[in-house]
C-alpha cells in the first residue's frame, strides 16, 4: 500500500511541476511611471489570477502617450525573452474608445496583449504575425470592472495576460480571429538611393542623447562604407533641416577626442551619431518619432 501512495505522490508532483514549467513569463509596459498605484494595480490582478505567476517589468517610462515609443521598446526588447513570453504593452491614449483590444501571436510564438493603436508596428515587422485575436470582454476582464471605462490596463490586458501566461485560457480564447490585420504607424523605411542612406530617427539613446536611425549596419556595408570612412549626415524634422555636419565612422566613442562628433552601429547594429562624453540630441536639438529622418553621403 505505501508503495502505491508513494506512485501516486510522485505523479501529483510530475502533473504539479509541469503546470509550472508550462506557464510563461509576463512582462509589463505602460506609460504610468510609479508616483501612484496603478502598476501596483496591475500586479495585484496579475497574482490574483495566479500567485504563481513570474510578473516582469519592461519600463514604466514610455512618455505619456507616446505610441512610437512603445512600439520601438518593444522591439528592442522582445527578441531577448524566452519563447511564449506574454508581454502586455499599456500606452491608450484611445482608451474606452472603438479601438480594439488585441493578442498578436507572432511566429516565433510570443504574445502582445496591447490596444490596436500602432504599438505593434514594430514587432509585426521583425517578428511576423501568425494571428490576431480580439478580446471578448464578456469573457476575459476583470470581475466586476464593467463600469470602469479608463483602466484597460488593468481591467482587461493584464487579466487576459496573466490568464493566458498561466495557461488558464488558450490564444484561442482570446476571441475572434482578425487574421494578421493589425494598425501600423508610417514611417520613413530605411534605403539606399542613388549614393544617398535614407533612414528614420526612430528613437535617442535617452540616457546619453546619442541620436539612433533605422539604417542598418549591412545596409552601409554593402553598399561600401566601412569604419574609418567620413561621412556626410543631414538631419531633418518635416522637411526642415536641423543639422548638418562632417563625422567619421568608428567602432566605439573613444577612438574621437572627447567632445567630438562622430558616427558609430548601436547595439541594435544601426548607424547612429553621438558626441564623445557629451549629449548630441540636446546640443543639436534633436528628437525622435516618424518625423525625424536623417540622411547620409559617403565623402
Amino acid at each position: 500500500m505505501k508503495k502505491y501512495i508513494l506512485i501516486i505522490s510522485l505523479f501529483v508532483m510530475l502533473i504539479s511541476c509541469k503546470k509550472q514549467i508550462d506557464k510563461s513569463p509576463l512582462a509589463l509596459q505602460t506609460d504610468f511611471g510609479r508616483k501612484d498605484n496603478a502598476v501596483a494595480s496591475m500586479y495585484g490582478v496579475a497574482l490574483t489570477v495566479d500567485k504563481d505567476l513570474k510578473v516582469y517589468d519592461l519600463t514604466h517610462e514610455i512618455p505619456a502617450f507616446n505610441i512610437w515609443e512603445a512600439a520601438l521598446r518593444l522591439d528592442q526588447t522582445a527578441r531577448y525573452w524566452p519563447e511564449g513570453t506574454v508581454f502586455v504593452n499599456v500606452v491608450d491614449p484611445g482608451v474606452g474608445t472603438e479601438r480594439k483590444s488585441v493578442v498578436m501571436k507572432t511566429t516565433n510564438n510570443y504574445y502582445f496583449v496591447t490596444p490596436d493603436n500602432g504599438s505593434l508596428t514594430f514587432v509585426a515587422e521583425s517578428l511576423g504575425i501568425e494571428e490576431v485575436r480580439e478580446i471578448d470582454e464578456a469573457v476575459n476582464r476583470l470581475t466586476n470592472s464593467q463600469e470602469s471605462y479608463t483602466f484597460h490596463g488593468r481591467d482587461v490586458y493584464v487579466y487576459t495576460g496573466a490568464r493566458l501566461a498561466s495557461k488558464q485560457i488558450t490564444f484561442e480564447q482570446v476571441g475572434k480571429s482578425l487574421g494578421t490585420n493589425i494598425t501600423k504607424i508610417n514611417y520613413q523605411k530605411p534605403r539606399y538611393e542613388e549614393g544617398k542612406f535614407f533612414a528614420n530617427i526612430p528613437i535617442l539613446d535617452v540616457q546619453y542623447g546619442n541620436v539612433w536611425s533605422s539604417l542598418p549596419r549591412q545596409l552601409m556595408l554593402d553598399n561600401g562604407v566601412q569604419v574609418g570612412d567620413i561621412l556626410n549626415v543631414s538631419i531633418y524634422n518635416k522637411n526642415t533641416l536641423v543639422w548638418n555636419g562632417d563625422v567619421k565612422l568608428v567602432n566605439t566613442f573613444g577612438d574621437v577626442a572627447e567632445s567630438d562628433n562622430m558616427a558609430y552601429f548601436n547595439s541594435e547594429l544601426n548607424f547612429s551619431v553621438a558626441v564623445n562624453m557629451g549629449n548630441f540630441a540636446y546640443k543639436y536639438k534633436v528628437e525622435s518619432g516618424p518625423d525625424w529622418s536623417i540622411e547620409i553621403i559617403k565623402k
